[in-house]
């Protein structure tokens, strides 16, 4: 299998989030299947290979041999740069977030790490190569994750409700924290670092998490939605917004709860009993214990060692055996092309 490079704008400093640390963790685990090398482009590091440098020092021909290296991207507004750079090499998008607004090259593999993400690609580009590889878990929270023990012990908690504050509408922050301090009930905002989040999550009876308003207001998508899937793998009964990626593993009613759920009172009322009977609102183990076995990490190296054999063999197709790859119309022309059947069929009749 072809050397896999990752290609992040940095991985210290500004560069810092959870788009970083799940390409991080993408990279350790596909280093189990391939050679994975980590590569910058924005920002030099002595531990890693630099972009410019890797491409003075690779002449395209030799890119357009058979074990050239894969080199994946995924900073979405950084993506149409890296591709016109990478031009003639063999590439795939690592695509989190979806709704940045580009095109693909044709030819160039879609690595979705959601449904939606998937369904998003599927249209705008439904002859490239698809896959489905969601995130995984950090082998932490399913072996550290109190979600057993709640179900079978059930106690009080430390904490009635836990908010994390980034991405967090100003809803939840501004109406209903308030709403539920009033009714008495321990509300904690964690906005700093914390050394150790499975340890927080597992001391909280109930988690927030309400991220519409943030993407909406940025224009992109939810990735993938990994906090309310930690929070239920630590035993936590969950209210989320159910924008984008969310939606592919929270079933509301079953896994998880709707946030801002018609009215203030109705989010209340409802968390409320929730603090006073989690095992009444937890997710059925059955279906949580589903929900986690898919994203082990041992479950999701299969998907990304498919996937990675599929365009190692897709790009031998296209740069060593020179097959053409399947474009895609633009939507006018589809349109133009529809109205032209349309208007010959009113003209037969």
């Amino acid at each position: 299998m072809r050397a896999t490079r990752f290609l992040v704008p940095g991985t210290t400093g500004r560069f810092r989030c959870g788009g970083l640390l799940v390409e991080l963790q993408t990279a350790r685990l596909v280093a189990q299947v391939a050679p994975v090398e980590l590569v910058t482009y924005r920002q030099r590091e002595p531990e890693h290979p630099f972009l410019d440098d890797l491409l003075r020092a690779e002449p395209l021909t030799e890119a357009q041999e058979a074990h050239a290296p894969l080199w994946i991207v995924s900073w979405g507004f950084d993506v149409p740069m890296l591709l016109r750079r990478l031009r003639g090499r063999a590439t795939a998008y690592h695509a989190h977030s979806s709704g940045y607004g580009f095109a693909l090259p044709p030819g160039v593999p879609v690595l979705a790490v959601s449904r939606n993400t998937l369904g998003y690609w599927g249209d705008r580009a439904p002859r490239n190569p698809l896959f489905l590889v969601p995130n995984a878990l950090e082998p932490q929270w399913l072996a550290r994750g109190a979600a057993a023990q709640a179900a079978q012990q059930p106690g009080p908690r430390p904490i009635d409700v836990l908010i994390q504050q980034r991405k967090t509408s100003a809803y939840v922050l501004d109406q209903l924290v308030p709403a539920l301090r009033q009714r008495g009930l321990r509300v904690e905002v964690q906005s700093g670092w914390v050394d150790d989040l499975v340890d927080l999550f597992n001391s909280a009876a109930v988690y927030l998490y309400d991220s519409a308003d943030y993407w909406r207001g940025r224009g992109v998508s939810e990735g993938f939605g990994l906090p309310p899937v930690e929070a239920l793998a630590c035993g936590c009964v969950v209210f989320s917004s159910l924008n984008h990626a969310l939606a592919d593993s929270l079933d509301p009613g079953l896994l998880a709860h709707q946030i801002g759920c018609g009215t203030l009172e109705a989010d209340v009322e409802r968390i409320a009993a929730a603090v006073a009977d989690p095992v009444a609102w937890q997710a059925p183990p059955a279906a949580l214990a589903a929900l986690l076995n898919q994203l082990q990490e041992p479950v999701l190296l299969e998907r990304w060692q498919r996937a990675l054999a599929q365009i190692d063999h897709h790009w031998q197709r296209l740069l060593v055996e020179r097959a053409q790859p399947l474009t895609t119309l633009p939507p006018w022309r589809l349109r133009c092309r529809q109205l032209k059947i349309a208007c010959r069929r009113r003209l037969r009749l």
